[in-house]
């Protein structure tokens, strides 16, 4: 055998055993792809925290970012702060695309938070007296679904035809004299020592400690407010949305969600 003979069969051994080790390990053969996503504290971010690891099988490196309030993670999204977000429902990212101009589209669904009105002072809405005070969020979307929850409970009756986002001006009958105290809706747990009763998100509420089972008005779990994974428009056919909407759609991961919230919290898809 001549020595270049030799030489095209060591190369090519070389080569062969480069490619096996490749295939043998490829969490060695790409980088994972970083996805920074936003949410709000409490169940999106603890969910999150539970798609994680199995995101990572899937070649994406999540890095969880909290935000206080509602406002911030389309901001940052839209600005190219974060790639993904998973914090808000269609009516409420509706609004903030009309209001504001976001290129921001959903790519799939995540939880549903079935809203609640809560009391230190009184174990049922029919003991709430007459001119009492009620806080609500004071955001459009979700301060209209506070007073759509007490029309649907027979506390008020609001004009016809106002859709998704009734605000206090919209409401036609209030027997009982009701007061509405706006509030953003991070601090609405804030507000129970000084008010009859308020309206929580549920994921404000599991942070406040307040259990979602004593709520003495509870939103049915239906309608358009399941929460979704958002991410900028011209991502959103990108293959890591894909895998990051397959990681949260994961057995694994409706598990965590049945398991850690005890129906306070429901899986969307």
């Amino acid at each position: 055998m001549s020595a270049l003979t030799r030489r095209a069969l060591t190369r090519h051994a070389l080569l062969g055993a480069t490619m096996l080790a490749a295939s043998a390990f490829p969490a060695f053969a790409q980088t994972p792809q970083l996805v920074r996503i936003g949410v709000t504290p409490g169940p999106h971010a603890q969910i999150l925290e539970a798609v994680k690891p199995i995101a990572a099988k899937r070649g994406l490196d999540l890095k969880i970012i909290e935000f206080s309030d509602y406002v911030v993670p389309n901001a940052a999204l839209d600005a190219g702060e974060i790639e993904a977000n998973s914090f808000q429902n269609q009516p409420y990212l509706d609004n903030q695309k009309a209001d504001r101009g976001y290129k921001i589209e959903p790519v799939g669904l995540t939880v549903n938070f079935p809203l609640g009105v809560y009391s230190k002072k009184h174990k049922s809405f029919d003991t709430v007296p007459s001119g009492g005070t009620v806080a609500i969020p004071n955001d459009p979307t979700n301060g209209g679904r506070a007073l759509l929850l007490l029309q649907d409970k027979g506390v008020i009756k609001l004009k016809a035809n106002v859709g998704f986002k009734p605000t206090v001006v919209d409401v036609a009958e209030n027997p009982k004299r009701l007061k509405f105290v706006e509030v953003d809706a991070a601090q609405t747990p804030r507000t129970l020592d000084d008010v009859d009763a308020a309206s929580v998100n549920t994921n404000y509420a599991v942070s406040a400690g307040l259990n979602p089972a004593d709520a003495i008005l509870k939103e049915d779990p239906k309608g358009p407010y399941v929460n979704l994974l958002a991410v900028r428009a011209a991502d959103k056919d990108k293959p890591w949305v894909a895998e990051l909407v397959a990681a949260y759609h994961s057995p694994e991961v409706k598990a965590f969600i049945a398991e850690k919230f005890k129906g306070a919290v429901i899986a969307g898809w």
